[in-house]
């Protein structure tokens, strides 16, 4: 399984515009195959920062998701919404257990 973790930075003035498009890109990539969790969490003592969450089946499964549609409009919107400060990190994990 691969584990993404991190965080993005966005104008705290623009987070409520953020909602819709965070809203889209989470249902649509939760929708792929091979995503097993995938999650936007405003964090509540910093609310510009965006705490990211995502887990897969496989890499391979990863490398799709970024060339989903969703992603390049998610991606498109970032700077009208101010989005900056990416970092996130890729971890393998053992499958949740059954």
């Amino acid at each position: 399984m691969i584990v993404i973790e991190g965080s993005v930075r966005a104008a705290p003035d623009k987070i409520a515009a953020a909602r819709d498009i965070m809203e889209r890109t989470i249902r649509a990539s939760r929708a792929e195959p091979g995503c097993i969790d995938y999650a936007y969490s405003i964090d509540v003592l910093d609310p510009g920062l965006v705490r990211v969450t995502e887990r897969w089946e496989s890499r391979e499964a990863l490398a799709a998701h970024f060339r989903m549609p969703h992603m390049a409009d998610w991606r498109a919107a970032w700077p009208d919404l101010g989005i900056t400060d990416r970092d996130l990190r890729l971890y393998e994990a053992e499958p949740e257990p059954i």
